[in-house]
């Protein structure tokens, strides 16, 4: 089983190594609110991989919600795991996206591939929002 992972880990991470996805997101910027604090080092190495830095707020656990609003303007892109968020917090981010004209992209869930996919997809110019 954990031979399994290993492999699912090592095609996530030659995917994400394709030159074609890494030039589509080079110095992108992204808002990750909420989701779990253990991914987060996971998370911002996948989008270091694509080029892209990410930037975590975790949603109103132990940051000001209002903090969203500052770091709105200087992001691309959002995203949102649904499950691992307040609503406050989702209510503020969907608002503050709209304000601003960023992409809002909630995804299924905090996992890592989750997040994977939805970058992929980005680096492929298909639209998330």
């Amino acid at each position: 089983m954990r031979e399994k992972h290993r492999q699912q880990q090592a095609r996530e991470r030659d995917a994400a190594q394709t030159p074609e996805s890494k030039a589509a997101l080079e110095g992108r910027s992204f808002l990750y609110v909420g989701g779990r604090d253990c991914q987060v080092a996971h998370l911002r190495q996948i989008a270091s991989a694509y080029g892209a830095n990410l930037i975590h707020h975790d949603g109103g656990l132990r940051e000001a919600v209002s903090r969203i609003d500052n770091v709105l303007p200087s992001v691309d892109c959002v995203f949102c795991p649904i499950d691992c968020i307040s609503h406050d917090a989702c209510i503020r981010v969907k608002t503050g996206c709209k304000k601003w004209e960023k992409a809002f992209v909630p995804l299924r869930n905090g996992s890592k591939s989750s997040f994977e996919r939805a970058l992929q997809t980005l680096s492929q110019g298909d639209p998330l929002q």
